[in-house]
């Protein structure tokens, strides 16, 4: 059956153009249970013993996904029309949705109502398809679906619509349709842990009557309502308000920056009353504050005891009283003038949210009176950045001694904290497993075992070479070449095994990157890919793409060639081993020979590259060494950088420069590269400072004028060079990935490699970008035709930003592993040891710790000391000394501490670093 609409619509030249479009509606459109004798039940989803079919509309979808996703919640009907509605209105859950219905674990059926030629309502006259839906949230799609398979499959069934719109629930009784609210349904399965689970409905929809009213009788006006968005999109036009992203101080929770580029600033918002109930992430409206109400960057450590204080003192106002703190600026006379302030301001409106799910713990309380009763918490995230969230539950004594995931609902100016549910229970506080957990959701890392359908794309075991390989002409047999690798394994032909469109390849694509924790690795491919079929084994041949050059004993490369390839490793080394051969003389044998005569031609490929401008940086990285039985930390230490290292390392730098040349000159607007912008001079800023206050003059106007300037800032401390080197690295921006046709040639600059072009090649086993890079150079030989999805630009952007937003969430993570295993490590070993100061502050200072690869901050005063404990901060000569000037300290001092596990705040455990004032260096 055919539908058609027309409509006219005025296009932006004022041409009025007749617009007709065409609904085909069918027949044969299946319901999705097993038990119907009417339907093929080989399309069936929902249970053979299905007593109660739900149907949920759009709003229950949009609220109360975490319930949806709770096991014993099945048989659930989705719309195509309500599909459609999440889909607009909220990409994150449609796309968890989704993945309910097609999981085949679970009974989640999806219904194409629209298309169906019995439950297809047809538009009012003017009446838009988004104005239909809103025709009672949807209601009336979805109550002629709902009375369509109560009359499908009988009385034996009962159909039930769950709505907690009260307009809805009313017409469906009306109309003979069984509706009930949320909560009325999961209160009828008698599993009170589910309870914990709601959202509760605002008051706009069901009755408030429906709700366990937690609110007090009386409550005051804590913050400042939210502008609405019609008055903020009018504010940000005529330039009264400021539009940016929210980020909060990992070390001050109650001071934040929102980078706006209408100021070209950072403005600081000082106070969680300023904040106005805005989240890390959120994308905000900013207005200035007057000059007399403007904070300056806090120079103060913000200590956790401080939360409970800052929340006793919440008001509306914006003129929230910071810590007081002395900032001084020696002038060229020597008197001393105030800094001037900072752009500060508060939020008037939240522009998009970023709340997620939240990983942590209940505070302590005693219990409630009463078996089974409501209890009202509140919930302590593991991140500081986060405000405590008030929950509700009815499972109290199971949860106090739990890590758990809360989910945000909502913050209203009355609530002093924001209200949220209880989403599930990871395990117990301070397992090993369990923190592990921890440190993976709140990263947002896909843990899970790979589904049959990816390992379904793998090819048996045991793999091997076959002859139809040997003998494909697309492929180069270099297995007479004395071919090695050098851990982390080279480039093997991944995309030979990992097709376009397949599960496997959607899998990686979405995973973007393997993640390195302390105690294991989750890959971004299975096992089979990453330890056995692409695994460069010695005496085994293995398939591979290689990038050839040709070069003069002075390294300079003559010319390159790139062919997929069949290799017979004739070593497989680790750094260690490789170090070990080219520094042990008395072995001459080809593999040794050929690793130091690499090494000379890195080296001086490596010279090139610094004297263009490359910076040579350094980063803290830390090595643990672990039980292999119980997997705690046995040892820790800074991670060792060898010849062999940088050998590999300059290799790998060439070759992705040469492939993203290759690509680039074949496929110039669909590239997939990686950029790394210039540092800001907001960013510089601090650094600049720094070096000043210890007589380093460092350049920053080119990466060549930066990188010359650190090969000169020398001392007589053979550390203070490399402790330049890690704070410079601290100062970089994100390098990205970017598709070449959404910048420009003068925009693709690496500025840490000082390269004019670069991408990402040689790691496809544990890098998705490489995979994309693999099937673009493969295509610019003419080896396979590009993938249809390279023709989609805003595809290819869409997964730089995934991969970019999947990288960092795996840097993330693996710095978290390192914190939990440091706490884990010096939990039973109290440790006195030197350490360097980094960052002055007023009230202490930040440091690093060489020995450990540790930063953390040390405390100059005890909590609510008086007088004496006064400090003064000069900004320029980067001190910190005590008013009465018998104490100073400086930044890259070196100071002695003592360092030891502390749990200041229940289930918060933390390494404090503690000041031995007798022990100053």
């Amino acid at each position: 059956m055919l539908q058609s609409k027309s409509f006219v619509r005025k296009t932006k030249g004022g041409k009025v153009l007749k617009v007709v479009r065409e609904h085909y509606l069918r027949d044969d459109i299946y319901c999705g249970a097993s038990f119907c004798k009417a339907c093929d039940s080989s399309t069936a989803r929902l249970s053979s013993t299905a007593a109660t079919i739900l149907i949920v509309d759009t709003n229950v979808v949009l609220n109360q996904i975490d319930l949806l996703e709770n096991p014993a919640i099945d048989d659930v009907v989705v719309l195509s029309v309500v599909l459609e509605e999440v889909k607009n209105k909220n990409l994150g859950v449609y796309n968890r949705v989704r993945a309910l219905c097609s999981n085949s674990m679970r009974k989640f059926f999806v219904f194409s109502n629209e298309y169906h030629k019995d439950t297809y309502v047809k538009a009012m006259a003017g009446e838009s398809p988004n104005d239909r839906n809103d025709r009672g949230n949807g209601g009336s799609a979805i109550r002629v679906a709902a009375q369509w398979y109560q009359n499908h499959l009988g009385q034996g069934t009962h159909v039930l619509l769950i709505t907690n719109d009260k307009e809805n629930k009313r017409k469906a009784t009306e109309e003979g349709i069984f509706a009930e609210t949320v909560e009325s349904y999961v209160k009828s399965l008698g599993l009170p842990g589910l309870l914990d689970l709601l959202v509760h409905p605002s008051s706009e929809d069901v009755g408030m009557e429906d709700v366990e009213d937690l609110r007090p009788l009386k409550r005051k006006v804590i913050y400042t309502e939210h502008k609405p968005m019609s008055e903020i999109t009018s504010g940000l036009h005529r330039g009264i308000y400021h539009q940016g992203k929210l980020r909060v101080n990992r070390y001050n929770p109650f001071e934040a920056y929102v980078g706006s580029e209408s100021i070209g600033d950072e403005i600081i918002v000082y106070g969680r009353a300023n904040m106005n109930r805005a989240f890390d992430g959120d994308i905000v409206a900013v207005e200035l504050l007057p000059q007399d109400q403007r904070h300056e960057k806090s120079l103060s450590i913000a200590d956790e005891e401080d939360e409970e204080e800052e929340d006793v003192h919440l008001a509306p106002s914006s003129a929230d009283a910071a810590p007081r703190v002395t900032n001084l600026v020696q002038g060229s006379a020597g008197d001393i003038n105030p800094l001037s302030s900072r752009p500060s301001g508060r939020v008037v409106g939240i522009i998009k949210r970023n709340w997620h799910s939240y990983c942590g713990s209940l505070e302590p309380m005693p219990m409630p009176a009463g078996n089974g009763g409501v209890a009202h918490a509140l919930f302590v995230s593991k991140d500081r950045r986060i405000p405590k969230i008030r929950i509700q539950t009815r499972q109290l004594g199971n949860l106090l001694d739990k890590r758990i995931i809360v989910a945000v609902d909502s913050w209203d100016c009355l609530s002093r904290y924001p209200s949220g549910h209880y989403v599930r229970t990871i395990g117990e506080i301070g397992d090993r497993d369990t923190e592990s957990e921890v440190v993976l959701i709140e990263n947002d890392i896909d843990a899970r075992p790979f589904s049959s359908q990816v390992l379904a794309c793998l090819p048996p075991l045991p793999w091997s070479v076959s002859s139809p390989d040997l003998a494909n002409p697309i492929r180069q047999d270099l297995r007479h070449l004395c071919v090695f690798s050098v851990d982390p394994p080279d480039i093997a032909d991944v995309t030979n095994f990992v097709h376009p469109g397949t599960p496997l390849d959607d899998e990686a694509a979405q995973r973007g990157t393997s993640v390195y924790l302390v105690e294991r690795r989750i890959d971004m491919l299975p096992k089979p890919l990453t330890e056995d079929i692409c695994s460069l084994r010695a005496d085994v041949e293995r398939l591979a793409f290689s990038v050839i050059w040709e070069m003069t004993p002075e390294a300079e490369i003559i010319s390159t060639r790139y062919t997929k390839s069949v290799i017979k490793s004739c070593a497989a080394l680790s750094y260690v081993e490789a170090q070990a051969r080219m520094d042990d003389s008395r072995l001459m044998d080809q593999v040794t020979t050929d690793l130091r005569n690499m090494n000379a031609l890195a080296k001086m490929m490596r010279l090139r590259r610094i004297a263009r401008g490359a910076l040579t940086l350094a980063s803290a990285e830390v090595k643990f060494q672990i039980d292999t039985e119980t997997h705690d930390p046995l040892d820790i230490g800074m991670y060792q950088i060898r010849e062999a290292n940088q050998m590999v390392e300059e290799l790998m730098l060439a070759a992705n420069v040469s492939v993203a040349e290759k690509i680039l000159k074949h496929f110039p607007l669909c590239s997939l590269l990686r950029r790394h912008p210039s540092p800001t001079k907001e960013i510089l800023e601090p650094l600049l400072r720094t070096a000043a206050a210890v007589g380093i003059d460092l350049d920053v106007t080119s990466s060549k004028a930066l990188a010359d300037s650190l090969d000169r800032a020398v001392g007589d401390d053979p550390y203070f060079n490399k402790l330049i080197r890690i704070l410079v690295t601290r100062c970089m921006t994100q390098a990205v990935y970017f598709c070449s046709g959404d910048l420009s040639p003068p925009e693709f600059f690496h500025y840490g490699l000082a390269a004019a072009l670069y991408t990402h090649f040689t790691s496809p086993i544990r890098r998705y970008a490489d995979v994309i890079v693999h099937r673009l150079l493969a295509a610019s030989l003419g080896i396979y035709k590009l993938p249809d999805i390279f023709q989609d630009r805003a595809q290819l952007t869409s997964i730089s930003d995934n991969l970019n937003y999947r990288h960092r969430n795996a840097q993330m993570a693996s710095r978290a592993s390192v914190e939990l295993h440091t706490v884990i490590y010096f939990r039973k070993r109290p440790t006195d040891t030197e350490a360097r100061i980094v960052k002055i502050r007023s009230n202490g200072f930040i440091v690093f710790v060489p020995k450990y690869g540790i930063e953390g901050p040390v405390y100059l005063m005890a909590r609510g000391e008086k007088g004496g404990g006064e400090w003064l901060v000069d900004e320029q000569q980067q001190k910190v000394k005590k008013i009465d000037g018998s104490i100073s300290y400086g930044v890259l001092q070196t100071v002695r501490i003592h360092m030891e596990v502390v749990e200041p705040q229940p289930n918060r455990p933390k390494l404090q670093l503690t000041l031995d004032q007798g022990h100053v260096a």
